[in-house]
């Protein structure tokens, strides 16, 4: 199956080397800040510290559809981390995150300001905060909440397994990519089913379960993610690709797609966000324009 030498673990591993990789320069076994630099403050009291990756995608849809259902409360300052460049390790980021990861939200309308980290509890506290895209029954609620996690402990597989040896590793190994290529189908499969028989995720409504899936497993459907749609025949899921053309269409997923991007058409780049007129002065392909 494979041509590399059969490797033996140490009984003890230990850190003398890079892991190679796309992401090789900043993985590291050890957690904090590895630089001073301040965590900025602009003047919205949501202050979200992201990149466009699927993680952070889901925070800024969630945002752009609180503001679109009109929760003014809810407009915010979106600052770039470029985690190529080792944004996430700063002393300001690592305070509103000590794990290090985009993205972090801080609210600071409380009396203390609040840091959210991990996707899902900034969408939960979103959701809590304004009263939206989470059912108030205790039954619709539990459901939404099950996809949700659902989503948390999935996607893992998706990114850090199947993403990153079909993609980021670097070389090819069979034996991996068709390990996580099986439970990638398979969640897709999962999802299928469920679209099945529901208008979105959880039931009927529009929650906070499709802004987390749609991200990763949306943008797997799209070819936006990894460009395996062909691969992982992610056409054959007629259900997941109705979902997820439905939502893409959501003028908030666009806009909230873009927020922090800085990879593809600089049209789709909009590097930081701070008004909402930003989406139509401040996107990159006219920030180069006014450059020249």
């Amino acid at each position: 199956m494979t041509d590399l030498p059969e490797y033996i673990p140490p009984k003890v591993w230990t850190w003398d080397k890079e892991s190679g990789g796309a992401f090789a320069s900043i993985n590291r076994p050890i957690a904090g800040a590895t630089h001073d630099k301040d965590r900025p403050v602009g003047k919205h009291p949501l202050q979200l510290y992201s990149l466009a990756t699927p993680n952070g995608v889901k925070v800024t849809v969630m945002l752009e559809e609180l503001l679109a259902a009109g929760h003014t409360g809810a407009e915010y300052d979106a600052w770039l981390i470029n985690i190529g460049d080792g944004d996430q390790f700063s002393s300001g980021f690592v305070g509103a995150n000590p794990n290090s990861k985009i993205p972090a939200l801080m609210d600071h309308s409380t009396k203390t300001p609040t840091r959210v980290f991990e996707s899902g509890s900034i969408l939960l506290y979103l959701a809590e905060k304004f009263g939206a895209f989470l059912p108030a029954d205790p039954a619709g609620r539990t459901e939404c909440l099950n996809w949700l996690f659902w989503q948390m402990g999935s996607a893992p597989y998706l990114g850090g397994g199947f993403g990153h040896f079909y993609t980021y590793a670097p070389f090819k190994i069979e034996y991996c990519i068709d390990r996580f290529a099986m439970e990638v189908k398979r969640q897709l499969d999962v999802l299928n089913r469920q679209l099945a028989e529901h208008q979105y995720i959880a039931g009927n409504d529009y929650t906070i379960a499709d802004m987390a899936i749609w991200p990763w497993y949306g943008g797997v459907v799209m070819n936006k993610v990894y460009e395996a749609a062909e691969f992982l025949d992610t056409a054959s899921y007629e259900h997941v690709v109705r979902w997820t053309t439905e939502i893409a269409a959501r003028p908030a997923a666009k806009r909230g797609r873009i927020v922090n991007r800085t990879m593809g058409d600089p049209e789709t780049q909009l590097h930081e966000r701070h008004d909402a007129s930003d989406f139509e002065l401040r996107t990159q392909d006219k920030v180069e324009a006014v450059a020249e």
